[in-house]
């Protein structure tokens, strides 16, 4: 049993530990508090390694773990981790972008509740011994507007909260539908249109050039007298130089911050010590089941992608690897097999590919399947690790194009993946099925109709279809102790050549291959393990 090395950084939690520390194939290390020379030296070896934001994962700490294949983030944001060097180098970034979810929107919540009723500062009098009820007189949030900027998850569940508390809900996101938006209860504007219609401007997008300063001097000035904003997504959201000063001039009524751009802010931020913010330390995700829930995930999402079983929350694959990502596997590993074949049978470097997916079920997957292709073509091609996470990079630093065509084979079969690779002077077709949804089956090599399991040492041989080739292959390899375990045979037309992929049970010494290749018969021979 392959034992799985797994450093973890962070303060996790325990639940996280348990199930690492449980699991069979792995040994857990947990080394908290290292700094970027400790964690350097420390982290060759490991193939996992797992932090929450405490540690920042730098291209030098990559470049050490040169065993590394996976890096989980317990919590949402990866701000703290090189994605573009860990993606280069073929690892994994994942984290657990539903864990805290609850917990942010309740958090979202308090701040909208306690910037109406002003619920700190009175609380602040009262621990001072002073009675001011009529200075905190407050406002409902019933009747009000909601404008919600990104509707993932997060904002999907402020506005089922919003909506309980009789607030019109409106939300910006590119990325939904309409459809979407009906569902939800909520109306979906543009921007500036939300900008211009809010009482309360709530943030749930991630950090990135385009949301940047989302709040800025200019947006505030776009809103109504009197917005409240909250922020408990990223301080990077919000330009903190324009809030204050919309605060201090009251076209910002009031704001509920729990995130900064800098964290730990410092004591000359500039939105600290006024009187119509509510601050709180970042704690949008620390509830008790929140801490629980990342902890576990994590630690499930990184054991289960070590195990290659299947991989969740990864947000640096060149596709979504979403919660049914375990069906698109297999396909993935066929298209891998298609890729390694290609590039062992091409007889100059391969310039441009082109995939045809065919079936309901593969249509979907075109992502997935042209990362496996692509990295089953570049492992033979390129030193060292070539993954699904950097093969559509690697294959663009190579010059290598790929697109998706139609009618590339002619095998009819349901959920078809086939390619075509093309290197300077000429190219070849293959095609390949799932049986049962599983097993591997290689059906067309371009003229070549066959089935093929491409599995195990595969000997590949083209030769002219005249008699007694099999018989002579069958009697070479005898004669040196290796059996066939399966014989399959393609040929266009009689009398032209054929094309054999001859299953092995053992290894042939290279005095049995070379016998072979002096056979007049035998126009080409190629021994594969897959």
């Amino acid at each position: 049993m392959a034992m799985f090395r797994v450093l973890v950084s962070d303060d996790i939690g325990a639940h996280g530990i348990e199930l690492l520390r449980r699991a069979d194939d792995v040994q857990c290390d947990v080394e908290t508090g290292l700094s970027s020379e400790d964690l350097i030296a420390a982290i060759p070896g490991y193939q996992a390694l797992i932090v929450r934001s405490g540690t920042t994962v730098t291209r030098e700490i990559l470049t050490a773990g040169n065993s590394l294949t996976v890096i989980g983030r317990a919590g949402m944001g990866v701000d703290n981790i090189d994605v573009t060097a860990a993606t280069e180098q073929g690892v994994i970034v994942m984290n657990t972008p539903a864990a805290n979810s609850v917990a942010t929107a309740e958090q979202t919540m308090a701040l909208m509740l306690a910037t109406t009723r002003h619920t700190a500062a009175a609380h602040q009098t009262m621990a001072e011994g002073r009675w001011d009820r009529k200075r905190f007189a407050g406002t409902e949030l019933q009747g009000k507007m909601l404008g919600i900027v990104g509707f993932g998850r997060i904002g999907r569940l402020v506005a089922a909260r919003a909506g309980a508390f009789g607030m019109h809900v409106l939300a910006f996101d590119p990325y939904v539908s309409e459809e979407v938006a009906r569902e939800a209860g909520v109306t979906l504007v543009n921007l500036d249109e939300l900008f211009r219609d809010a009482d309360y401007v709530t943030l749930h997008v991630p950090s990135s050039p385009d949301t940047d300063n989302i709040i800025s001097e200019a947006s505030i000035a776009s809103m109504k007298d009197g917005v409240v904003i909250i922020n408990a997504a990223r301080g990077s959201l919000i330009d903190e130089e324009a809030l204050a000063a919309a605060l201090r001039s009251g076209k910002v009524r009031a704001a509920g911050i729990d995130v900064y751009r800098s964290e730990p802010p410092p004591a000359d931020h500039p939105l600290i010590g006024l009187p119509n913010v509510v601050h709180t330390p970042h704690l949008g995700a620390s509830t008790a089941e929140a801490q629980r829930d990342v902890s576990a995930q994590i630690a499930e999402q990184v054991i289960e992608a070590l195990r290659g079983s299947d991989i969740r929350n990864a947000v640096n694959l060149p596709f979504d690897a979403g919660p049914d990502f375990a069906s698109a596997m297999p396909y993935m590993a066929l298209a891998e097999k298609l890729g390694v074949l290609q590039f062992h049978m091409a007889p100059s470097p391969v310039r441009r590919v082109e995939l045809e997916v065919r079936g309901d079920t593969v249509e979907r997957l075109a992502r997935p399947i042209a990362a496996g292709l692509l990295a089953g073509l570049l492992r033979g091609h390129l030193a060292g690790d070539v993954n699904y996470v950097n093969a559509p990079v690697l294959a663009a630093q190579h010059g290598i194009s790929v697109s998706q065509a139609k009618g590339v084979a002619a095998a009819d079969y349901t959920n078809l993946v086939s390619c075509r690779v093309h290197w300077d002077d000429g190219s070849r077709i293959m095609a390949g099925v799932l049986f049962s949804g599983h097993e591997p089956r290689l059906v067309q090599v371009s003229s070549y109709h066959l089935d093929v399991d491409p599995s195990g040492l595969l000997l590949i041989m083209l030769n002219k279809d005249v008699p007694g080739v099999i018989g002579m292959v069958g009697t070479t390899l005898g004669r040196f102790g290796v059996n066939i375990a399966e014989w399959r045979l393609g040929r266009s037309e009689p009398g032209t050549e054929a094309l054999s992929f001859i299953n092995l049970d053992a290894e042939p010494p290279e005095e049995a291959i070379e016998a072979l290749r002096s056979e007049a018969a035998i126009v080409k021979l190629l021994l594969l393990r897959l």
